[in-house]
């Protein structure tokens, strides 16, 4: 699987702020650990409504009679492969 590098920017007055709650050493571990934590938190909850959404979707959908996966990656692959599935751009553009 690959991964896919983001970059945060803070001015150093955010940086300041940050650090007034977090825990930051010499070299922003703290807040670097924060924002990773952050981002796995907004991944977990898109993966629960996409699940809960595309568990049901699947489950009325009475031309669909394979087994539903039960692991993410094979989940995922199954309902971005559908001609229905559309991101949330595609679905904010129609």
């Amino acid at each position: 699987m690959a991964t896919h590098t983001k970059t945060v920017s803070l001015t150093d007055l955010q940086q300041k702020i940050l650090s007034n709650d977090l825990y930051n050493d010499t070299d922003n571990a703290g807040v670097d650990k924060w924002i990773q934590e952050a981002v796995d938190g907004k991944i977990n909850n898109c993966w629960k409504r996409f699940q809960q959404e595309w568990t049901t979707r699947l489950m009325n959908d009475e031309t669909f009679t394979d087994p539903i996966p039960s692991n993410q990656a094979d989940f995922v692959a199954l309902v971005t492969a559908r001609s229905d599935y559309k991101n949330r751009k595609q679905r904010d553009d129609a």
